[in-house]
């Protein structure tokens, strides 16, 4: 079949046969991407289907380009090249076929992210289990699309004959170059391994709620080299992954985003307690962030002019937590303002060795 095909060209000049080979490979990967298409949309017509809109939105841009790049690699014997301008011309499609090949594999892989992403939500309350999922798929995401382009790159450059000569040498002096690598790259191997500890043993995950540094914010992701943190107030934290291997941090998401939290008040020693403690249980029972499992209030400290009270209430994260206190506090202080204004915190003094009455030759 191809030697009739080729015998059939060879009625045509040269430069029409090249050109027509070039233009039929780019039509027609075009039209069977087209073809590709319209299957799909059919298909999503009569049925929706997360995994064919994933495909579509993702392979759309890639599949452009391999399916004509496919065609003119499969039809390249049929271009009448000489011999140089043909290697070159054989060349750049064997490039553009690894680079395309590789963009789509990696487009792939958000396809999957996608339907991982469909099947778990972190918008639940209790999710723990599938942050750890999140934060391992993230990093094996990454480490998968940096060994696809390594490896592409790789394919590249092997392809020339000087670069093979150049590896084989590189070969030989394996043992020299790698410690040179070692010492020069140390510090980006050992925030490599420190992903690998910190993806698998997973003493933070992705939107974690950490304290580093003094400052409050969740996990928003975790890169081959730092932990980016979300702050309150919208600021990004960037951290690198040994700082969470070395130092100190605190999690209070670690095994479960519940969280207890404190308000502190300083009354007179006046102060009835148990009117407090009633008020502070009306209070946290009318409130809908608390979550059931503790108010209490006790007098944790008798300072020298003021008792110190602490109210213990409990929500089921973070935010919850920030916003009960805020309430707590607020109703607290008005409600000691209005019911027993005398109870607010003030100085006693008293005044030892002052004058007495004046006699009646002191008037003068």
């Amino acid at each position: 079949m191809l030697e009739k095909v080729q015998q059939w060209m060879e009625q045509f000049p040269d430069t029409m046969v090249g050109v027509l080979v070039v233009v039929g490979s780019v039509v027609g990967g075009l039209l069977l991407k087209y073809l590709i298409a319209v299957v799909l949309r059919a298909y999503e017509r009569r049925q929706a289907s997360l995994l064919v809109a994933s495909v579509r939105r993702h392979l759309a841009h890639p599949v452009s380009y391999f399916f004509p790049i496919l065609l003119l690699s499969l039809l390249l014997p049929l271009v009448p090249l000489e011999a140089r301008p043909f290697e070159l011309l054989r060349r750049v499609v064997e490039i553009a076929f690894i680079a395309s090949f590789a963009w789509g594999l990696m487009r792939a892989l958000e396809v999957v992210e996608d339907l991982v992403l469909a099947h778990y939500s972190l918008s639940g309350g209790d999710n723990l289990q599938i942050r750890k999922l999140f934060t391992q798929l993230q990093f094996v995401k990454k480490l998968v699309v940096s060994l696809i382009f390594f490896v592409a790159v790789a394919l590249v450059l092997m392809s020339f004959a000087t670069v093979r000569r150049v590896g084989t040498g590189l070969l030989t002096s394996a043992g020299i170059a790698s410690v040179i690598i070692g010492f020069a790259a140390q510090r980006s191997i050992s925030n490599l391994l420190a992903g690998f500890q910190l993806a698998f043993t997973q003493p933070l995950r992705i939107d974690d709620v950490l304290v580093v540094e003094g400052e409050w914010g969740r996990v928003e992701e975790i890169t081959f080299t730092n932990v980016v943190m979300a702050l309150w107030d919208e600021r990004r934290l960037v951290l690198p992954l040994n700082y969470f291997i070395e130092k100190p941090f605190q999690n209070w998401t670690r095994n479960s985003a519940k969280i207890m939290g404190t308000v502190y008040l300083q009354v007179d020693y006046t102060v009835p307690v148990e009117a407090i403690r009633a008020e502070l249980q009306r209070i946290v029972k009318a409130h809908p962030l608390w979550d059931k499992r503790a108010c209490v209030l006790h007098v944790t400290d008798a300072k020298q002019s003021t008792l110190e009270l602490r109210a213990l209430v409990s929500a089921a994260d973070a935010s919850a937590m920030w916003e009960l206190r805020c309430a707590v506090r607020e109703q607290l202080v008005a409600f000691v303002q209005q019911q027993y204004p005398e109870c607010l915190p003030k100085i006693r003094a008293r005044l030892d060795g002052a004058p007495g009455p004046a006699g009646p030759g002191e008037w003068g």
